[in-house]
């Protein structure tokens, strides 16, 4: 309810007359009627994505379509035994991606529970509460201690102490009077005033930062890894199916026969459980990195952490503590450390949320004195002044004066020696905050010192940089904060490098060009994170704030520190949540790890098509027969792809530089792989064909096990970018190899699903398998070289 006297007159209604009366009187009910008509309320749109489209949009994809495919041909020959079970793998391989839905909505909600729930405003000449959702332009608010400011306002009365660190990253509160403009979500730490209010909703700079991170999208390198392997697979495949079609054409083979044929090709090139392994694989990482400290937002970032190349921290909270600290005490002549901060402490308030006096007062705490004078009056800091004073008493009951505040006002109320003020000067240039204290009798007050205070670098800072650099990441500072401050901190914690002049950040950026980024806005971080992005660097960003959120959503690797807001942590893929920035280091390190596993598996799935797409072809030109049933096939994706998926586990080798998805590459790597498992394959089955005489059944169920004991031999080939031998697998690799060599051995020697075959041959199979192994991979190492598949 009211705290002010009611207004003694209500403004005209004429819209034009009461915007500018507004500020003065406050509005009527019916101008505010029309103005949220026109501007809205005080809120941010709700553009949350229905549940049922984000569960539609899994089926909407490459590999889904593929799959749908099959089903709907499957079901056009009457096989819905076949088609139950891929239409299984398609529901599976959708409710695994859903589960890890990013969390984009989580950001816009959090930045909406940032705003203030209830407002101050004077309505109809009275002062009165009501629901911040319903201010308008031209409001008249009241501003007090402890308060969220709940739109953007000038200031027209009054004196207030307002941290907005969370919008622009400073981590000083900051001495508003009037004229002075402040934006929804900054902190009333003292005082009161009132304020016009100037935007609302989505036009306050909150709203901007929200928007902007509702539009921050950036394709994770997870995605365009997953869309180019199928599009290569595909492409190829399709060629191989055209082939097929034409040469059963030619053998004049009966449509009965040509559309299972064909469905089997498309089984057999469906890299079906591609995209359900690199979520597994990445919640794995996430998993291990969880008992690190660190908790994933979006899988996609395990596999950013791998290959980011330009880490852009901001300052304040993440390479500092975010919290002022005494630095240096310069005392003059007649006092010691401990004396200044003693006084200092005097006129100092005790218990409030001024973080200056409260520094100033844990330093004094440090260093005790045992003449300490006894405080009489205290009076608190004066912004119009720009100084906080004390009365005290000493020993002898001597009244002395104390008076604590900025250096170019308290300087002149005292005897200083003409090298104060070039110190306090010098101070400044570090990038410190700099105090004067002056004390004595009223009359002929002295300098007692100088309080320099900063935001100190944390502990770990420069170690951090140190062991990212060595892992090939460039670190650059991103800040609000001024240039002199950025640049200082910047040196302490070992970022070296051009500090980059004010101005537009232009479209392309590299990390070699400039090192400090200061006096950022947050659409500059976004800007920037984007800029780095069109350079061709996968981009990880590291902040804390509200003024954080657009960057780190749109970097590839968004990073919240543990002392960061709700906001940031939702719009960042990555939230550390132990002190320190250890956790980025240890993301890094999984992140390659995890890197590893999903390539071999990539690897191994480009491989496998190759191989079961021309073995196609080659069967119906030795047999004049589809060499495989499309149930056959089915048995083949199940029993290798998904148990192939234990690859998730495998022990491997972490790089020592950034990861990069070199899909060219990585698919003739895959090809040859595969032509060499081809020719195990068809030497196999020219035996079985032309030697053992085998029947089309019998010859069918062959190639069924070469298949599977092919692909299991160029499993443990890939699995690694050295000699075979050279790591141990995993014990989940191991039990599911066995796992699929057992259940395609007992199918073949039983006759379940297909014709049967003397055990003799199908352990005889095996061990040429295992032979074809060894000898494949003396040739992989120099292929693997060559191509640079590390």
């Amino acid at each position: 309810m009211a705290t002010h006297p009611p207004a003694t007159s209500v403004p005209p209604s004429d819209p034009a007359i009461v915007a500018d009366t507004g500020p003065q009187y406050g509005l009527t009910s019916d101008e505010v009627r029309r103005r949220l008509e026109k501007f809205g309320p005080n809120a941010m749109p709700d553009t949350g994505t229905h549940p049922l489209r984000m569960a539609l949009e899994k089926f909407w994809a490459p590999v889904p379509w593929m799959l749908e495919a099959a089903i709907v041909l499957e079901l056009v020959l009457g096989k819905y035994v076949e088609a139950a079970i891929i239409a299984l793998l398609l529901v599976f391989n959708a409710a695994l991606g859903l589960l890890q839905e990013s969390r984009a909505q989580a950001t816009l909600a959090a930045l909406k529970s940032r705003l203030a729930l209830n407002a101050s405003v004077c309505r109809d000449g009275a002062w009165k509460t009501v629901l911040a959702t319903e201010l308008v332009p031209g409001d008249l608010v009241k501003l007090s201690l402890g308060e969220v400011v709940a739109a953007d306002v000038t200031l027209t009365e009054g004196e207030v102490l307002l941290d907005q660190s969370m919008l622009t990253g400073e981590s000083v509160p900051i001495e508003a009077g009037t004229g002075v403009k402040t934006y929804a979500g900054a902190l009333v730490r003292r005082g009161e005033a009132e304020a016009n209010v100037t935007a609302t909703g989505p036009r306050t700079k909150f709203g901007r930062t929200a928007e902007l991170v509702r539009t921050a999208y950036v394709v994770s390198s997870e995605q365009n890894a997953v869309l180019r392997v199928v599009r290569n697979l595909a492409a190829f495949n399709g060629v191989v199916i055209a082939i097929l079609i034409v040469y059963a054409l030619y053998l004049k083979l009966p449509i009965i026969e040509i559309i299972p044929l064909v469905l089997t090709a498309v089984l057999a090139s469906i890299p079906v459980a591609l995209p359900a392994t690199f979520t597994l694989a990445a919640a794995l990482g996430a998993q291990a990195l969880a008992k690190l400290g660190v908790l994933l937002t979006r899988l996609s970032a395990v596999d950013e952490a791998a290959s980011m190349t330009v880490l852009c921290s901001d300052k304040t909270g993440t390479l500092t503590q975010n919290a002022l600290t005494v630095t240096t005490v310069n005392p003059q002549p007649g006092f010691d450390e401990a004396h200044v901060l003693a006084l200092a402490a005097l006129a100092s308030s005790d218990g409030g949320q001024d973080p200056v006096d409260e520094a100033i007062r844990a330093a004094a705490a440090s260093k005790p004195v045992s003449d300490a004078l006894k405080l009489v009056e205290f009076s608190p800091f004066d912004p119009a002044k720009k100084m906080s004073e004390a009365t005290a008493t000493d020993l002898a009951g001597n009244r002395q004066r104390i008076v604590k505040g900025a250096c170019a006002v308290v300087i002149g109320l005292a005897q200083a020696t003409p090298t104060a003020a070039a110190t306090a000067k010098e101070l400044e240039a570090k990038g410190f905050r700099v105090l004067a204290v002056v004390a004595g009798p009223p009359a002929g007050m002295k300098l007692a010192g100088l309080i320099a205070l900063s935001d100190p670098p944390r502990a770990d800072s420069a170690a951090l940089i140190t062991e990212l650099h060595g892992l090939g990441v460039c670190t650059v500072m991103v800040t609000g904060d001024a240039p002199a401050t950025a640049a200082i901190v910047a040196k302490a914690v070992g970022i070296n490098g051009a500090l980059y002049p004010a101005g537009p950040i232009p479209d392309v950026v590299h990390p070699d060009q400039f090192a400090v980024f200061a006096g950022v806005l947050p659409e500059d971080k976004y800007k920037l994170i984007k800029a780095f992005q069109m350079g061709g660097h996968t981009v990880g960003m590291c902040g804390d704030g509200a003024n954080d959120a657009p960057a780190l959503r749109q970097a590839q690797m968004g990073i919240a520190v543990s002392t960061a807001t709700d906001v940031a942590k939702s719009a960042a893929g990555i939230v550390l949540t132990r002190p320190g920035l250890i956790g980025i280091v240890a993301a890094v390190k999984e992140g390659r790890t995890t890197f590893q596993r999903i390539l071999s598996y990539t690897l191994n799935s480009i491989t496998k098509k190759t191989v079961q797409a021309l073995f196609l072809v080659i069967g119906l030109i030795m047999t004049g027969h589809a060499i495989l049933t499309p149930l056959l096939m089915v048995l083949i994706m199940i029993t290798g792809d998904f148990l192939g998926m234990s690859l998730t586990t495998d022990n491997v080798r972490p790089s020592t530089a950034p990861n990069a998805w070199r899909i060219g590459n990585l698919t003739v790597a895959g090809v040859i792989m595969g032509l060499g498992e081809l020719a195990f394959c068809v030497s196999i089955l020219a035996l079985g064909a032309y030697r053992m005489n085998l029947g089309m059944g019998a010859l069918q169920t062959l190639a069924f096990i070469i298949i599977v004991f092919g692909n299991q031999a160029t499993t443990y080939t890939n699995r690694t970018r050295r000699h075979l031998w050279s790591s141990r697998p995993s014990i989940w690799l191991i039990l599911s190899s066995i796992a699929d060599v057992m259940i395609a051995s007992t199918l073949a020697i039983s006759g379940t699903a297909m014709a049967p075959l003397p055990a003799l041959l199908v352990i005889g199979t095996l061990a040429t398998a295992a032979i074809f192994a060894v000898i494949l991979d003396f040739m992989k190492v120099p292929v693997f070289r060559y191509l640079m598949i590390s």
